[in-house]
């Protein structure tokens, strides 16, 4: 195929080669593809001597050839001809050309890198020869895959323990070796291109970069495989990367199917190969060894050990692509034929990450519209940093890699590395740095930016860097040709790219200009040189404001608007920043400088920046700013004020700070200081632990050891508060406060302890073990997929009430690394949380990982989604010990105390196993008996409506969207139903006094429950006098239609938009007289009525992370579950507002409504606003046509996560129904007829289907 006349002034015809490779596409998508064995240990069998290696041309070469097996395909084509015949007859459909030593710097060590292109030319002649001989006796395809190995030496590590920054070959040769083996392999007729056993991803992306400039130049392009080697079970390759690290950094040769080879055994490889699959999007291989070796170096495994093996790797969904290497032959592969003939192999599918930015060091970093901002380190710039430049003009690098260590431990995420300095050989210095940082893993640990405004030391750097790295930067200012050309590059190396808002006519100084340079870039990059979106980050120049200058006054806000628009105009981008320019005007004045800085990022990270170099340590929180300075800054950020600069400077000269006010002292501080302790634990008070703490901890007559405190009155204290709390005499939030007091006592002792550690160490070599005082170790998750994290939080507080060692994961946490933590800390128990249906799912699988990881510790569930039923019947039975429901944070003690005492827990799990026989005993008997309609049937005796005589739809004010960008929290305030709010707190007031406001009339629960109010109310009043939460939420109205039980929707113009599919009941009733769907409500097509439907998405809960983060740094749970509890309440209320507002004002249907708050709540209004996900419509999945329809994620920043829950968690969504008929109704359990019916409808496999609607199936689904 020629290239495009534009691409040069000569067009050059490219080589043609094998396309059939192309078709393994299709096969690949049909069943299990088989790899060959090991060429060497068919080899070995013929146990060869020098003269076997030795041709007539090589009969008097000086140097032995014995055990150059490439050799042989020259020497003995016979043999080698007899293996490839062998492996193909055993069913491999692909076959490795013998060549993995086929560079000319691997068989320089022979002095033959003459002979280099016919080694792989005629080894791939002989695999081809083969593959048609097998192909015409039985008609199934055969491929040749050209093995490219790893060479013997390595561009990561250095051969000279001396010289840490040395290596003896260069990326440039490697290039050179592989690009020459490529051409012969291709010139020999290989179908595909497969760079193999990969020690160190350095050398393989200089064989990808080689070979992408032979399908650039010269060659039509075949399929690549690439497979690495974890050389042991810390799941890293022998240069120190990570499975994951290795994946990103190899993803951008696009290969067909990505894996692991060689190293270890299956059963040693199982994790790492299921990372692998959960990384990629392409299809996994997988050829391990017979497994480990024994001690003379041979291999065990037996043919049917490893078609076993294999067999479950297909079977669990890990692989498409699976052969043998080292110890396996024929015989192996024929039984892995055997053993996996008919499994359906891995689908292909978009990762977790697909819409991050993938960049990596020996680790991954992932950056999506979830994460927090990134900070780039910046002090390894000579430009930046006068002791960097010092050191390195010095040539005291070793000391200039301590600055690099230390931006990593201060917090860096990114680590940038500058060289452009006069004085300096800029190549040579950054890829010298570069190569020392290889050799230090908790620096290389973290992705490098490479940064130069010379182009020729970006190349040195990306080099000498096996991860994914950034480049900073290119322009469009020496005009798009160098542009392109830079791209293409930087492109091939793999790397992202920062892009500066430079064109022809120079620097991006207002918002438009910024927004054209940048949206021009984006399209140059994505349209014409094939960069992935997620790989771009813009620089849209952080210019300095309050110079005096007046056009300067605007580039702060320039800036943030600018970054907005670049976001949504460039989807995927990412947008970065040099902060300290922002504030160079007050160079000298740190302290105005730094809250400068603080206000800037607030707004833009708001606005869409991601990340930037900024030196996060010494920056105040927003918050924290004296609202005096906050105020002036605010007014330069956004121009309001034209006296602004002139305040600063005043501020900055005069502003200094008031006396402290004098505290008043209680009388209960005249107690000894056990006693005191014991006061602040139970009634909640930290207004002096951390004093009291310290004259505990010096009085080492009664503490000789600063865990004697903790022992002593501390642990004193809160056995206190947990027996009060057991006996109902103490309240879920004076537990929580409690307990913030203890976090703060602790927190002080700390440093002594570890200070009292260390010298121990020195003295005997042995500290004993802390974790002795607690009664046990409890690791809590929310699964993957779930953001919703109240319930556990709560669960976490009252455990560490109760002496247990809580280490909780957060949320949306994968299973691998729940498991990994449990081992890690040697947890006693398990507990995993989640409130949406999706989370269930998540924890089956959880289960079954810790069963077949051989786990034994009990594990228990929790969340709003999960019940005793479903716990009994779904997770228990796949897994050997104890899997447990735990209603609510006042079960988790019990639950937890009498599984881990040794006396009680067998009896304890007996009741419990008995129990849940009985529970699944149940289920099924319920199951069996109840009787259910035909879907057909149910469909005859659906909702009666009178279309054409009767009610007649209302069309709403406008077809379309609305959104509310910053709605007023004060109005929402009088719509919040406080019971669910007191429901998260447990107090629950007895009949008449369960409701607001009545609960506080309850004897029991009563006056603790006005307290919690009035925390409550103080708190509101905060969030809504200083804008804590902004609230968010968008409207649509569009014509619709039934049609059957769905319904179809137009947009404003009258397209068809989409499809809202529903569900029906089929259970019998008492009645038997109308089995409902939501498509009743809707007037169907055949009405020739105009109808019409609304659907919304509100949160308040942006913002709210940020302020947890603050008080969760101060150890405040208790404000941290209140301040998570109020924003749900609003979020709820927003609805309730929005609802209201949409009967009687932006739909109108209801214009006459008048009712109170208590109405309200009884939902005595006309209309309804069904969530998908809830009773009505139980399928999470119909949010996602809500989120496509009205655009929510763009236009308002609400999200889905993989498990579709909303993000931010305090959001609601739903649909919304005018019809007076209307009415809220539970589904309920589906036969299998409605989901065969549904699934069809939906274009889904029932397997899909039942996964989402699990807890609503009349019927066991299929376990396969």
């Amino acid at each position: 195929m020629a290239p495009s006349a534009t691409e040069g002034s000569v067009a050059l015809m490219k080589k043609a080669t094998s396309q059939i490779g192309w078709e393994l596409q299709e096969t690949l998508k049909k069943r299990i593809v088989i790899l060959d064995g090991a060429m060497g240990t068919m080899v070995q069998r013929h146990k060869l001597e020098e003269e076997d290696f030795r041709n007539e041309a090589l009969r008097n070469h000086p140097k032995p050839l014995k055990g150059n097996n490439d050799l042989l395909s020259l020497s003995r084509p016979d043999i080698i001809y007899d293996i490839y015949k062998q492996y193909f007859e055993a069913g491999s459909d692909i076959v490795e050309t013998n060549t993995f030593s086929g560079t000319w710097v691997a068989q320089a060590d022979y002095g033959l890198e003459s002979l280099v292109y016919d080694i792989n030319y005629e080894g791939t002649k002989l695999a081809k020869k083969a593959a048609e001989d097998v192909y015409k006796a039985t008609g199934k395809r055969k491929y040749v895959a050209g093995a490219m190995g790893p060479t013997n030496r390595t561009l990561s590590i250095s051969p000279s323990v001396e010289r840490p920054d040395f290596r003896n070959i260069t990326f440039d040769e490697l290039v050179d070796a592989y690009a020459a083996q490529a051409r012969a392999l291709l010139d020999g007729g290989a179908d595909l291109l497969l760079v193999e056993t990969i020690f160190d991803t350095a050398n393989s992306k200089a064989a990808l970069y080689g070979i992408q400039l032979v399908f650039e130049e010269e060659y039509d392009a075949v399929p690549i495989f690439v497979s690495g080697t974890i050389v042991d079970k810390s799941g890293r390759t022998l240069s120190g990367q990570t499975g994951e690290a290795f994946v990103i950094s190899v993803a951008h040769a696009k290969p067909m199917a990505i894996g692991l080879n060689c190293a270890l055994g299956a059963q040693e490889m199982r994790p790492f190969i299921e990372a692998i699959g959960k990384a990629t999007d392409a299809y996994v291989l997988c050829y391990p060894n017979a497994g480990l070796p024994n001690t003379f170096g041979g291999y065990d495994e037996l043919p049917h050990e490893t078609g076993q093996n294999m067999m479950e790797f297909s079977r669990d969904g890990l692989v498409n692509i699976v052969g043998g290497c080292c110890g396996t032959t024929p015989d192996h592969i024929r039984e892995v034929v055997k053993q996996v003939e008919g499994i359906v192999p891995r689908k292909r599918q978009r990762t977790q990450s697909d819409d991050h930015m993938l960049i990596a060091g020996l680790e991954p970093l992932k950056v999506g519209k979830l994460s927090n901002f990134v900070n780039i380190g910046e002090r390894c710039n000579v430009a930046g940093s006068r002791k960097f430049c010092r050191l390195i003009k010095n040539g005291q690098y070793d000391e200039a890699l301590s600055i690099a260590k230390m931006q990593v431990e201060n917090g860096a995420q990114i680590l940038d590395i500058n060289m452009d300095e006069g004085m300096l050989d800029g190549p040579t210095a950054m890829a010298r740095f570069c190569n020392l940082i290889s050799s230090e893993p908790d620096i290389s640990k973290v992705p490098l930016c490479i940064d130069s405004s010379n182009f020729a030391v970006i190349e040195a750097g990306l080099k000498t860097s096996q991860g994914k790295c950034v480049v900073n930067s290119i322009s469009l200012k020496a005009g798009e040709a160098d542009f392109i050309e830079k791209a293409k590059i930087i492109n091939r190396f793999g790397g992202a790219v920062v892009v500066m808002a430079f064109d022809e006519f120079g620097q991006a100084a207002d918002r438009d200009r910024k927004v054209e340079i940048c949206v021009r870039s984006f399209r140059i990059l994505v349209d014409r040189v094939g960069f992935n979106p997620n790989d771009i980050i813009f620089d849209p120049n952080i210019l300095t404001i309050a110079t005096g200058i007046e056009e300067h006054n605007n580039y702060g806000k320039d800036f943030i608007e600018a970054t907005k628009i670049i976001k949504e105009k460039c989807p995927g981008c990412r947008i970065s920043g040099g902060v300290s320019n922002f504030s160079f005007s007050f160079r000298g004045k740190e302290f105005v400088r730094e809250a400068m800085h603080s206000v800037f990022l607030y707004h833009a990270i708001k606005n869409g920046m991601d990340m930037g170099i900024v030196n996060a340590g010494v920056m105040p929180l927003y918050d924290d700013i004296p609202k005096d300075l906050l105020k002036i800054c605010e007014d330069l950020l956004w121009n309001l004020d034209p006296e602004g600069t002139e305040k600063l400077l005043d501020y900055a000269q005069n502003h200094s700070a008031g006396a402290k006010a004098e505290v008043a002292v209680d009388e209960w501080r005249s107690f000894n200081v056990q006693d005191r302790l014991q006061h602040s634990l139970v009634k909640g008070i930290d207004k002096f632990v951390v004093e009291d703490t310290e004259e505990a901890r010096i009085d080492t007559n009664l503490y000789p050891r600063p865990l004697n405190v903790i022992e002593g009155p501390l642990m004193k204290g809160m056995s206190i508060v947990g027996d009060l709390f057991g006996a109902g005499k103490m309240f879920l939030p004076q537990v929580i406060k409690s307990a913030r007091v203890m976090k703060k006592a602790v927190a002080h002792l700390i440093p002594f302890m570890e200070e009292e550690r260390q010298a121990q160490l020195l003295l005997t070599g042995d500290v004993g073990n802390d974790d002795d005082r607690f009664a046990g170790t409890v690791v809590l998750a929310t699964v993957k997929g779930d953001v919703h994290d109240i319930g556990k939080n709560i669960v976490a507080v009252v455990l560490g009430c109760n002496n247990f060692k809580v280490i909780d994961m957060g949320v949306m946490v994968p299973c691998d690394q729940i498991l990994a933590k449990v081992l890690e800390v040697k947890a006693d128990i398990l507990g995993l949380s989640g409130l949406i249906t999706p989370s269930l799912d998540e924890m089956i699988y959880v289960a079954r990982e810790m069963e077949r990881l051989d786990i034994k510790i009990p594990l228990l569930i929790g969340g709003a989604t999960t019940s005793k039923q479903h716990t009994a019947v779904k997770i228990a039975p796949r897994y050997s010990e104890p899997a447990i429901h735990v209603l609510d944070a006042s079960r988790s003690v019990v639950v937890c105390s009498s599984l881990l005492d040794h006396t009680a827990k067998s009896e304890y799990v007996a009741d419990i196993d008995e129990e849940y026989e009985e529970v699944r005993e149940d289920h099924y008997e319920n199951l069996r008996e109840k009787k259910y309609f035909s879907l057909e049937k149910a469909r005859a005796l659906k909702m009666k409506v009178d279309w054409k005589d009767g009610y007649q739809p209302t069309m709403p004010t406008f077809l379309g969207t609305k959104v509310f960008e910053d709605y007023d929290l004060s109005t929402l305030v009088p719509y919040i139903d406080w019971k669910p709010f007191f429901d998260v707190w447990q107090l629950r007031g007895k009949y008449p006094n369960s409701r607001f406001p009545k609960i506080f009339n309850d004897e029991t629960v009563g006056k603790e429950a006005e307290k919690l109010y009035k925390d409550a109310q103080d708190m509101l009043e905060s969030i809504v006098k200083n804008r804590l939460l902004k609230a968010k939420g968008i409207v649509g109205f569009y014509p619709a239609a039934s049609a059957g039980d769905d319904v179809k929707v137009c947009d404003e113009y009258g397209n068809y938009a989409g499809t809202f599919y529903g569900l029906r009941q089929q259970a019998e009733k008492e009645l038997n007289d109308c089995f409902t769907c939501i498509s009743d409500f809707i007037a169907p097509e055949s009405s020739g009525v105009q109808d019409y439907i609304g659907a919304f998405a509100v949160t308040a809960g942006f913002g709210c992370d940020e302020i947890c983060r603050q008080y969760e740094e101060q150890m405040d749970d208790y404000n941290v579950i209140m301040f998570k509890a109020l924003a749900d309440r609003l979020a709820e209320a927003f609805a309730e507002e929005l609802h209201e507002r949409v009967r009687v004002e932006l739909w109108g249907y209801d214009r006459a409504e008048a009712l109170g708050s208590e109405d309200l709540l009884k939902i005595k209004y006309t209309g309804i606003r069904p969530a998908p996900g809830y009773p009505v419509q139980p399928d999470h999945t119909e949010k996602a046509t809500m989120w496509d329809l009205m655009k929510v994620k763009e236009k308002t920043g609400i999200e889905l996560s993989d498990s579709l829950a909303m993000l931010p968690a305090a959001s609601v969504s739903g649909l919304y129904f005018a019809h007076p008929q209307s009415n809220y109704f539970a589904v309920g359990k589906i036969p299998r007829d409605q989901i065969e019916d549904y699934s069809r409808r939906k274009g889904q496999s029932m397997a899909e289907t039942e996964r989402w609607l699990s807890v609503n199936l009349a019927y066991e689904p299929s376990e396969e």
